[in-house]
């Protein structure tokens, strides 16, 4: 156990048994540490879709918001994560560290078996710098509203902010062949949420509408992760990349 050079409590093991990497996981996250575990693991996500890794070197970050990140050598994205809010724990079984990140809605566990440890830290700080964004949602509306063939040809918004009982559409508007098209929009690379909050819209106003009614629903962002264009393609709905303005 050692202090970093601003006062703040830093663990670090290389090599641990699997107990010690337990011990020292559980501390950092009772002191809301941001912890992280190198080394070879298995990863398992069970939830709206099922997925595994094979054994491989990963390196894992549990945030102390409940974030949970699994990272390979390469690529910037990671290659699997829970969103903030996820319940943290840790535990050996059959000589192995396990790491669980947990939500109940919706119901998802990502599970992460060690069977080789090569270090574990657990780091306590905080960052009060304010984000200065560059380019909004603000902007990605307004550039849209401006040139709506950039959403597709013949696209025409009739309104912003429409209000529906799921909540506010960002644009909402019809195509060339005269169907309702609600669009939501992101400013980053967006999951999973993002589409189940579009769905959520486009049912909406299906109940809202007349009965024979056509309802498209798009999502408008920069980017999507694999998980939400899965899940665009269950729910027939539709993506558009669009960053928005730099200024």
């Amino acid at each position: 156990m050692s202090d970093s050079e601003y006062g703040q409590p830093m663990e670090t093991l290389t090599e641990p048994t699997p107990d010690a990497a337990r011990d020292a996981i559980t501390r950092g996250i009772d002191r809301s540490d941001m912890v992280t575990v190198y080394g070879r693991c298995t990863v398992d996500y069970d939830g709206r879709a099922t997925s595994f890794l094979e054994a491989g070197d990963r390196h894992v970050m549990l945030k102390p918001d409940g974030a949970a990140l699994v990272h390979t050598a390469e690529g910037q994205q990671p290659v699997n994560w829970q969103p903030p809010g996820c319940n943290h724990e840790v535990f050996c079984e059959d000589g192995s560290l396990v790491l669980e990140s947990s939500r109940s809605a919706p119901d998802e566990r990502l599970h992460v078996r060690f069977r080789e440890i090569q270090q574990v830290s657990a780091f306590s700080g905080s960052d009060e710098t304010e984000l200065s964004l560059v380019g909004t949602e603000a902007d990605l509306r307004r550039r849209i509203l401006e040139d709506p063939d950039l959403l597709e040809p013949g696209f025409t918004p009739l309104a912003t902010e429409r209000a529906t009982p799921a909540g506010a559409v960002d644009i909402y508007g019809e195509d060339s062949a005269g169907r309702a098209v609600v669009v939501e929009l992101k400013r980053r690379r967006v999951g999973p949420d993002a589409v189940s909050q579009l769905r959520r819209y486009v049912d909406a106003l299906e109940r809202d509408l007349h009965a024979d009614a056509t309802v498209r629903g798009i999502l408008v962002s920069p980017s999507v992760t694999d998980r939400a264009d899965r899940l665009l393609c269950d729910h027939g709905l539709e993506f558009v990349a669009l960053e928005p303005p730099a200024e």
